[in-house]
């Protein structure tokens, strides 16, 4: 049974309201490492804990996989961000977000022994904020908010003429 649902002004202003609030988060932390030329995620792919962190080793160990990973970083933060702020393609945008914050999570677990180097903003054990973010944005993937407000409500409503 398919049901329409018809949501309120103030739950679409919501949603919107946290897309581009998670866009500007990101897009500010793509912009913040793209003009600090000296940025590299070296450190905090070496101060991986976890399952996973002798991929993350292996990725700062490797000079030429070290630059793709920092400018996939740097830039797909910025673009992601962007795409998210203006509702422009925001479905592939909101996979992008979901792809880099799933590896932000798995490269620092919040786990109860792990000792990073780069401090947390708090005390974590299991949740933390890559991890609500990471949610924020699967609960955003399943509202078209690009289609509310967005160049992608533009797109669609040019194509429909």
């Amino acid at each position: 049974m398919d049901k329409k649902w018809v949501y309120s002004r103030t739950q679409l202003v919501l949603l919107v309201a946290l897309r581009v609030a998670i866009g500007w988060h990101l897009m500010y932390e793509g912009l913040v490492k793209i003009f600090q030329p000296e940025w590299s995620s070296y450190g905090y792919l070496m101060d991986s804990k976890g399952w996973f962190s002798e991929i993350f080793h292996n990725m700062a160990a490797n000079p030429g996989l070290l630059n793709v990973v920092d400018f996939l970083n740097m830039w797909g933060l910025t673009l992601v961000g962007f795409a998210m702020i203006a509702g422009v393609f925001t479905q592939i945008a909101k996979v992008g977000a979901l792809i880099m914050l799933l590896f932000y999570f798995v490269a620092h677990p919040p786990l109860m022994m792990a000792d990073y180097i780069f401090p947390g903003e708090g005390s974590y054990l299991w949740v933390n904020k890559n991890l609500i973010e990471l949610l924020a944005v699967a609960v955003l993937f399943v509202f078209p908010t690009g289609h509310i407000v967005g160049i992608d409500r533009l797109i669609k409503n040019t194509r429909n003429k």
